[in-house]
């Protein structure tokens, strides 16, 4: 009777320490669209560090404090503005007073062109700004407490351009690693993607 009272309390233990460490350290997500090709493929799956910008505690409105703030170029998970239940990827363009503008597929930070190595366009078209804000935006100055974000796939990514900003109170972490990649159209893992960090 006491080795079944042991494992019990071994599978109590190890199952909180699991919803501690998933609540507030770090959590899998699953790549489900290719708004972040090609730095996220359809099939990755990606660990995303919970406590790094702060972790919202449960039944208050405090926050562990973060140990840094987002920054250009993070890639984080976010409840989507317009449908808090679902979870977006995308990378931080703009942050906190940032005046972001886009001319032509170039998008500019406080009047200088980003330099983005990791942005494909699969759409040679530029459409104007005055029928849909996908290639010419703005300028527009990200609010306080708000962050103006991105996919890296721009010509296939529905993000701040339309919906507008994300609330600094709606981040769920920062993506950091691939620990699992499957390309479901060969049904095979991506072996090479595994281990890879997210930038």
């Amino acid at each position: 009777m006491n080795k079944v009272w042991e494992y019990v309390k071994a599978i109590g233990t190890a199952l909180i320490l699991a919803l501690i460490i998933r609540a507030y350290v770090v959590q899998a997500f699953k790549i489900p669209s290719g708004s972040m090709i090609p730095t996220l493929l359809i099939g990755d799956h990606i660990l995303v560090s919970k406590f790094i910008y702060g972790t919202k505690l449960p039944f208050t409105d405090k926050r562990i404090l973060p140990l840094a703030s987002p920054k250009r170029g993070d890639i984080v998970v976010f409840k989507y503005p317009e449908d808090p239940s679902k979870d977006f990827i995308k990378r931080v363009v703009g942050v906190e007073g940032d005046i972001i503008e886009e001319r032509n597929k170039v998008v500019y930070v406080n009047g200088k062109p980003l330099s983005e190595s990791y942005i494909q366009h699969t759409d040679a078209a530029v459409r104007k700004g005055s029928l849909e804000p996908r290639d010419n935006f703005g300028p527009v100055v990200v609010p306080k407490d708000k962050l103006f974000v991105m996919g890296d796939n721009r010509d296939q990514s529905y993000d701040s351009r339309y919906w507008g900003y994300v609330d600094m109170e709606e981040l769920r972490g920062k993506a950091f690693i691939i620990y699992w990649s499957w390309d479901s159209i060969r049904s095979f893992p991506r072996f090479g993607r595994l281990g890879k960090l997210v930038h």
